[in-house]
């Protein structure tokens, strides 16, 4: 199965903020907007791969960056399993389903912004 989301991937651990939570007082981290908005609009192009894999697969994840800067690939890994996860593409991200994450790559490409994610069985 090849997904193919005209976004650029955001972090989830970049720009998080510390607040309060309203009902217990205590310090909470919440996500930055900007990858809010981003997993908000994954949604509309993930609905209709809601499959709910449980069965051992090789995640391989191309990620299209328009400009140079430095990027962490294990957070933008991090960020696209939790979003499988939340739209019901796999039923988790443990290592038991997610078995591997080869060939996942970060590729410059001037003006390019694309997340294609390639889901395989672990045994094709």
């Amino acid at each position: 199965m090849i997904i193919e989301i005209p976004l650029m991937c955001r972090s989830k651990k970049n720009s998080q903020s510390i607040i309060l939570n309203p009902r217990t007082h205590k310090p909470m981290i919440i996500q930055s907007k900007l990858y809010k908005q981003f997993e908000q609009e994954c949604g509309y192009y993930l609905l209709k791969y809601k499959k709910n894999i449980n069965t051992p697969v090789n995640l391989k994840c191309t990620f299209y960056v328009k400009d140079r800067r430095k990027r962490d690939i294990v957070n933008l890994l991090n960020a696209i399993q939790d979003i499988l996860v939340k739209y019901g593409v796999i039923a988790d991200d443990n290592y038991n389903i997610v078995k591997s994450v080869d060939g996942s790559r970060i590729i410059y490409e001037k003006g390019r912004e694309e997340t294609i994610i390639e889901i395989e069985s672990e045994g094709e």
